[in-house]
């Protein structure tokens, strides 16, 4: 059986080597470009993912702290001092302003070198002119609004969290849940602080490396993308209808569930990637 398959795959590369001697010039070198920007579209996604490893690790210690605190001021997920729980959640999240600043620009100064290695390996498929111009794109002001935004929600997963807590609490005393399920609730803080970290670490990571490449790619006049899906049985319904399709840098697609837009990567858990049509680069 496996003689047979390898008999078949040799078969398929000799009729697909004749089919690509025979294809047009022009239509040849269009395919080896589009493959060529793909791969590298891919390969800077993959690079920002390994960023995103090291953020989780960091964004998981608050979330373990979280319910440290949680847990000290609700033993067995009996809150037996709200205000002084609540207190506390906010000046934990006062104190992380500039550990989650200095986090949070180490997890993008990351995506934007490993975007720039990127942009370097397709030397050899772009002029030295237009490389050192994307190179040289003013990224910062773009990287400068993330930072600040990122910040913020490195900050609220412990007000968050005293929110929920709250909210669990009110539910206890109207008579909505019982008091066993609202301590189980509670008790779990940590964990639930933990999927959110996991949230915002992945959604950050991606968003980052979307908007180093917008920033870049529009610096020498790319007017848009190929939306590229991570191809499994995973992908969003939404996504899998733009996999494919042209989008304007300036008009993000419609890509949520209840009406949201954003580009490729840009979403909540969204592991799809942006293949930029650079000028003279892909036909």
């Amino acid at each position: 059986m496996f003689g047979f398959l390898k008999d078949q795959s040799i078969l398929r590369g000799a009729y697909f080597r004749d089919a690509a001697k025979k294809a047009p010039p022009a239509r040849q070198k269009s395919k080896i470009d589009a493959k060529k920007a793909r791969r590298a579209a891919r390969e800077r996604f993959k690079r920002a993912h390994l960023a995103e490893k090291a953020f989780a690790r960091k964004l998981r210690r608050v979330a373990k702290e979280v319910g440290k605190i949680v847990n000290r001021f609700a033993p067995r997920g009996k809150v037996r001092d709200w205000p002084a729980l609540n207190l506390a959640l906010q000046k934990y999240s006062k104190l992380l302003g500039p550990w989650a600043a200095s986090t949070a620009e180490s997890m993008i100064a990351e995506v934007a070198q490993r975007d720039s290695f990127a942009w370097a390996e397709m030397g050899r498929e772009m002029g030295r002119s237009l490389r050192s111009e994307i190179l040289v794109a003013p990224i910062q002001p773009a990287l400068d609004r993330m930072l600040l935004e990122q910040v913020q929600l490195i900050k609220s997963l412990p007000t968050q969290e005293a929110t929920r807590v709250h909210h669990l609490m009110l539910e206890g005393m109207v008579g909505g849940r019982r008091a066993v399920e609202t301590a189980k609730e509670i008790m779990r803080s940590g964990q639930v602080t933990a999927s959110r970290a996991m949230l915002i670490a992945r959604t950050e990571t991606t968003r980052t490396a979307t908007t180093v490449v917008e920033a870049r790619s529009t610096y020498v006049g790319s007017e848009g993308y190929i939306w590229r899906t991570a191809d499994d049985s995973d992908v969003r319904r939404e996504h899998d209808k733009l996999e494919g399709k042209f989008i304007p840098w300036n008009r993000p697609p419609i890509a949520g569930p209840n009406g949201q837009r954003y580009h490729a990567g840009a979403g909540p858990n969204c592991r799809c990637y942006p293949e930029p049509i650079i000028p003279d680069v892909v036909a």
